[in-house]
């Protein structure tokens, strides 16, 4: 049988934050996932402040992920054509990149061993047994592995976690996350979109979008991702892909050669984390990432929330130590509700500003009206400082409005 302190189920950034961050508080941590690294992951691949700022604290540099590619200005076009530039900071440090989820996840996975975390790729959660109210361990039986014994077990292993289901925690088997999400990668990328992030309001996709992220070489992640309703169908995006491919403006954006290097893909996007169980198994097990359904329900952006969320819940077991797991679970929940939660939910009120043409215009002309405001609203947009900070106090702290982007001091 192996003991660890605790196991982390999923190595996505959600796990992989999770095992770096106690591992170098010197605990005894075993990340396992049933894929083999590197791995390719459905996702948009945007990067944004909160992101990097996350990946600076968890010592990921950028020169170990091939395919990163700083971005400094947001280019939005709104349903009428009218087209805004949000300008991020420049020679501060790093406000945003693109980067293949396959590098991307890959390297953090690679940071988690140097911080000492065992890392057991290709093996599958196969069962948990939570030993009752009283026990003070879990047992997880992992394929290839066998019993695994810990005081601890986090959960960062999708939107469908095994783990969670596992332990006991109710399901909604109808449900299907908030968003649904579609992208393509392609190559020989010649227009502005080589080097420039671009967002597309179309009224077809309301309150969703269509993106053009930039990747080296002229290659480019494009894609779009709309709100799940009642009735939705995903054969509706595959139908609408070739429409929005067809549009004058995105063809001018991509350039008269690009064309797809890879089939498409598409996935759902929970975004329900204020009304998400954070825990279960007496606090034995905390969950993260997409398994907490943590995306921001404004964008469908994950990756920043599942590093914030994997982190903390390691914080909170350090916090409570190995034999108090309600109080860990109490820690965690404390955490992410009284942040990331308020933010979430400030971000899917201002999205209904979103659902029509006509407010994604005054959008779009509201938050472009001038330089300042337009910089503003990129760091605002971008997650360089809280979505809900105006309305939490508690966070306002001397400069939290001007602060330097992730690697200011690198050299």
């Amino acid at each position: 049988m192996i003991c660890a302190d605790a196991v982390v189920v999923g190595a996505g950034p959600a796990g992989s934050a999770a095992a770096i961050t106690l591992a170098r508080a010197g605990r005894d941590v075993l990340l396992v996932d049933k894929a083999r690294f590197p791995r390719d992951k459905c996702c948009g691949d945007g990067l944004t402040t909160g992101a990097v700022r996350w990946l600076e604290r968890l010592g990921l540099r950028p020169q170990g992920v091939r395919s990163w590619t700083p971005v400094e200005d947001i280019w939005i076009r709104s349903p009428s054509g009218r087209v805004a530039r949000y300008p991020l900071p420049r020679g501060h440090g790093s406000y945003g990149a693109v980067a293949r989820r396959v590098d991307l996840d890959a390297a953090l996975v690679e940071e988690a061993r140097r911080a000492g975390a065992e890392v057991r790729d290709g093996h599958s959660l196969v069962g948990v047994d939570t030993g009752g109210a009283g026990s003070w361990t879990i047992e997880l039986e992992v394929e290839g592995l066998g019993t695994v014994r810990t005081r601890y077990a986090i959960a960062a292993d999708g939107m469908w976690s095994p783990l969670r289901k596992q332990a006991g925690l109710l399901e909604d088997h109808a449900y299907r996350g908030e968003w649904h999400a579609f992208r393509q990668y392609f190559t020989d990328v010649t227009g502005p979109a080589a080097e420039q992030l671009w967002v597309w309001f179309e009224p077809a996709l309301l309150p969703g979008y269509a993106w053009s992220f930039p990747l080296p070489g002229g290659a480019a992640n494009v894609g779009f991702g709309v709100r799940r309703g009642p009735g939705f169908r995903g054969s509706v995006m595959a139908r609408l892909w070739p429409e929005v491919l067809a549009l004058p403006h995105v063809r001018e954006l991509l350039g008269p050669h690009a064309r797809p290097a890879a089939p498409h893909r598409a996935w759902p996007i929970p975004a329900r984390l204020a009304r998400s169980a954070l825990a279960g198994a007496g606090g034995r097990v905390l969950l993260a990432g997409d398994a907490a359904r943590a995306s921001d329900p404004m964008t469908g952006e994950g990756i920043a929330q599942a590093l914030e969320t994997g982190a903390l819940a390691a914080r909170a077991i350090l916090a409570a130590g190995a034999l108090a797991p309600r109080r860990a679970a109490c820690l965690y929940q404390r955490a992410v509700s009284s942040g990331l939660a308020l933010d979430n939910r400030l971000a899917g009120a201002l999205s209904r500003v979103l659902r029509t043409p006509l407010g994604a215009r005054g959008a779009v002309r509201a938050t472009s009206a001038n330089e300042w405001v337009a910089g503003h609203f990129a760091r605002w947009l971008y997650e360089d400082y809280p979505r809900a900070l105006l309305a939490t106090p508690w966070r306002w702290r001397h400069g939290a409005l001007e602060r330097e982007g992730a690697w200011a001091a690198a050299p």
